[in-house]
């Protein structure tokens, strides 16, 4: 806003004007300083990768059997031991939803405790497997010298170790050996591949500038890998973990099914494997291979839509092809076209 001070005549000079304008200086607008993100922001960031709709179909799946494998004492019609005599390998039915054995017991029943065993597995494995690959995979990264070579040379020792041997000796030392023990032998032996990856990402990481600034302002070492790197190596951590689930769920039902696993551990491998010997393939009985055959392959499915969630976020160019995609399918136009579409305007005038 402009200010006009008039001067009386007596006291203005020869040459100083009428008037004098004095301007009022502008008020100056403060911006707040950006915030800096914190542990919790950076990690909701790094778990973005879980919000297309291939992470969400596939965590869908996963959770609906989850949810089974937890109530199941709930959804289960009959106990997976209980015989009924007068229905032996009974065809589906109002009584059995998807049949009975050889003996009279419920398939259903025994499909829906045998998730149980398989979801235990798989994450217990997984869980044993990722902490380990981090751990020495993150570990072997960040330091160097005689540290580093020695972690990295114990990782390509279990590289190079047979899975299903070893798993053939540690289960002939028991007479019935527990799910955690299983669990516990394929996490073994199923983390070197992830600390692989994660040790040459974590080798790349560490000259950035932010862990460099980190160092240089004296902060501790388990700082910098938990608050500075493990965020930026959420979604290699999180592949890791849904390659190991796969691994682990497929190890355990191939052990069942080839008697390797005692038949009284309830899992979908060992209704396989009693229909097997009972000839159920062979007599054409769908109702009792076919269910577990599927619940196998439709948490594969899951799991494998969760792998290709993460590599469409972790890989640029496969983020941007999805855009792309889901652009243009919002424009109405076919993704599958090799003819680009070209929209004119229908009020252009034409030309004399």
């Amino acid at each position: 806003m402009d200010t006009t001070i008039t001067e009386t005549t007596a006291k203005r000079s020869a040459n100083a004007p009428a008037t004098a304008t004095v301007r009022n200086p502008s008020p100056v607008v403060r911006t707040a300083a950006p915030k800096k993100p914190t542990f919790w922001s950076k990690l909701g960031a790094a778990f973005a990768m879980f919000r297309n709709g291939k992470s969400i179909a596939g965590l869908s799946i996963l959770g609906f059997f989850v949810l089974v494998a937890i109530f199941a004492d709930v959804l289960a019609p009959y106990s997976p031991t209980k015989v009924d005599n007068t229905a032996r390998l009974q065809p589906p039915s109002a009584a059995h939803w998807l049949g009975t054995t050889h003996i009279g017991e419920d398939v259903l029943s025994q499909v829906i405790h045998g998730t149980r065993g398989v979801i235990v597995v798989g994450f217990l494995a997984a869980i044993i497997a990722t902490v380990l690959a981090v751990v020495v995979g993150v570990m072997s990264g960040y330091l160097r010298g005689w540290r580093s070579e020695g972690l990295s040379a114990l990782t390509n020792v279990f590289l190079v170790i047979p899975g299903i041997p070893l798993i053939i000796i540690v289960a002939s030392m028991f007479e019935d050996p527990p799910l955690i023990l299983i669990a516990g032998v394929l996490g073994l032996i199923g983390w070197a591949w992830g600390a692989r990856v994660l040790r040459a990402q974590t080798m790349s990481l560490r000259s950035r500038d932010f862990v460099q600034a980190a160092k240089a302002n004296g902060e501790p070492l388990r700082r910098i890998i938990t608050v500075e790197m493990l965020p930026n190596l959420m979604a290699l951590i999180a592949a890791s973990f849904v390659g190991t689930v796969t691994a682990a769920i497929i190890g355990l039902t191939t052990l069942s099914y080839i008697g390797i696993i005692p038949v009284t551990t309830y899992n979908w491998g060992t209704i396989l494997n009693w229909a097997s010997a009972q000839g159920a393939f062979r007599q054409g009985q769908w109702w009792w291979f076919l269910p577990p055959g599927l619940c196998i392959a439709a948490i594969g499915v899951a799991l494998s839509l969760i792998n290709f969630g993460i590599d469409e976020y972790v890989n640029p160019r496969l983020r941007s092809a999805g855009e792309r995609a889901r652009a243009m399918k919002k424009k109405g136009m076919n993704v599958n076209d090799t003819v680009t579409v070209v929209r004119t305007d229908m009020k252009t005038q034409e030309t004399p």
